[in-house]
């Protein structure tokens, strides 16, 4: 009976365009719309919930505020960067094992995932709480932002076994053919902290603490809830007895393969570190109060608004990562480049509106954060020169996403590395020198463009590679 129940189930996703095998027989355009609207509506609303709070915080407990929460990036990111190797890196390898028809092997992915989160997330949270302070006076933080970043990130580092396992989870869930659900668990968070942040700031008095209190409570029964959808005899792959022993080939496959959004989030941690210091220093010799901290503030708010367009090429990015690496496992190439096209397109659509917003609209903006008239007229400056080009990075982004999606973990790498570590760093030490606080800002474009080209030059080698084994091996649609 449970392997009838279990059939029908595949059959009815199979009709909704949601089971794993429609990954390689559905129109890629409507596989792509399928994976992609969920989840560019989930990040969205998670993005959208980031900039909600921010502005909460910035009205609710003040500028300064702003700036303690930017001081906490570096290690939000190195979180996340652990968080990524195994939710990311697990999720592509299960596309890849449903290509090859192997359930039982994505079933031990799940289970490694849940174990490798959970010892991560214990020993972030250790290692974090143990050395809070030095790390956030590392960051740039100074005696003004210090009890803002030390009281949010307190709460959130006790949380980060929750946060790992949810997102790890989500991941699966969304790669074993379920975006709604996996888009339903993400607004689910959202929904939760939209009632919770302004009830613990406002009305409770409870400042930056409550904010954290709110994401961490909001993520702790989303994961209770994506926790019982993997257990479900439903779920085409769920938990069961003995996959939660670790396996060396699978922890292997697993982090080789999410060792680029490893490197794009632990690299992240050591820019945000430079960005801040650099705007302490050259925003601590202009003429305004607290200027370092003014700067720092204004990149929060950059990145918070940045972050909106940020999370809908990763909402189309997740959505062609199912796809591509469950047609590269089934070896058809010719699908797997025509999501690659569709993805590209509609991830430059999103990146061209931010720059056009951020010229055309740039002190409206940040007025949404803020009434302190020197961090609105900084912060409305920093979106402007930040954003001017950012339109090319969507593509950038994208194919970097792309060769995670098969595998390739070395040239997605390579692709995160060029833009922050190669491109980015030097340029924030060297531009400042010319032109102070805006060669900060000056950076961050300059790097973009010089990493969309390293990534156009990439794609095309890899494009003829796969071109060529479509010739050998005619594909079918």
């Amino acid at each position: 009976m449970d392997e009838e129940r279990r059939e029908t189930v595949i059959e009815r996703e199979r009709n909704e365009g949601n089971s794993p095998d429609a990954l390689g027989k559905e129109s890629v355009a409507k596989l792509l719309i399928n994976y992609s609207v969920p989840a560019i509506i989930a990040m969205m609303a998670s993005s959208l919930y980031n900039v909600i709070d921010r502005i909460f915080i910035g009205q609710g407990v003040g500028s300064m505020a702003i700036a303690g929460l930017a001081i906490t990036f570096p290690l939000m990111n190195l979180g996340a960067a652990f968080g990524a190797m195994v939710g990311a890196g697990g999720s592509a390898l299960i596309s890849i094992k449903l290509g090859q028809n192997d359930r039982d092997g994505a079933t031990y992915v799940l289970g490694n995932v849940v174990v490798l989160n959970l010892i991560l997330g214990f020993l972030l949270t250790a290692f974090g709480l143990l050395f809070l302070d030095p790390l956030l006076r590392l960051f740039g933080a100074s005696d003004t932002t210090l009890p803002y970043a030390h009281d949010f990130m307190t709460i959130i580092l006790a949380g980060n076994v929750v946060t790992h396992l949810y997102l790890g989870l989500n991941s699966v869930l969304r790669s074993s053919g379920n975006p709604r659900k996996a888009m339903n668990a993400t607004l689910l968070t959202v929904a939760i902290n939209l009632v919770l942040a302004p009830l613990f700031i406002f009305v409770f008095g409870w400042g930056i603490r409550g904010a954290a209190l709110a994401t961490v409570l909001a993520q702790i029964v989303a994961l209770i809830w994506v926790s019982l959808l993997l257990s479900s005899k439903d779920s085409y792959i769920r938990f069961r007895r003995g996959i939660f022993r670790l396996k060396k080939n699978i922890v292997f496959g697993i982090v080789s393969i999410g060792i680029s959004p490893f490197v794009v989030n632990a690299c992240a941690c050591l820019v945000v570190i430079v960005i801040n210091l650099q705007l302490q220093k050259y925003g601590g010799m202009s003429e305004i109060p607290n200027g370092g901290d003014v700067a720092i503030g204004a990149f929060g708010i950059v990145s918070a608004f940045t972050m909106l367009f940020v999370m809908i090429v990763m909402g189309i990015s997740q959505g062609m990562q199912p796809i591509a690496g469950y047609n590269y496992g089934a070896q058809k190439y010719d699908r797997m480049i025509e999501v690659f096209k569709y993805a590209a397109i509609y991830a430059t659509v999103a990146t061209a509106i931010a720059t056009l917003l951020c010229v055309l609209l740039p002190d409206t903006i940040a007025s949404l954060f803020t009434t302190d008239e020197a961090l609105r007229k900084m912060a409305s400056r920093a979106l402007f020169l930040v954003n001017i080009v950012f339109w090319v990075a969507g593509f950038a982004m994208i194919v970097g996403t792309f060769f995670q999606s098969i595998g390739k973990a070395g040239k997605a790498a390579f692709i995160s590395a060029t833009r922050q570590m190669i491109f980015l760093i030097p340029s924030l030490f060297v531009f400042p020198l010319f032109w102070g606080l805006d060669g900060v800002w000056y950076a961050m474009p300059f790097s973009d463009i010089l990493a969309t080209i390293t990534a156009v030059i990439l794609y095309a080698v890899q494009l003829k590679d796969f071109r060529r084994m479509i010739t050998v091996k005619p594909q079918s649609k």
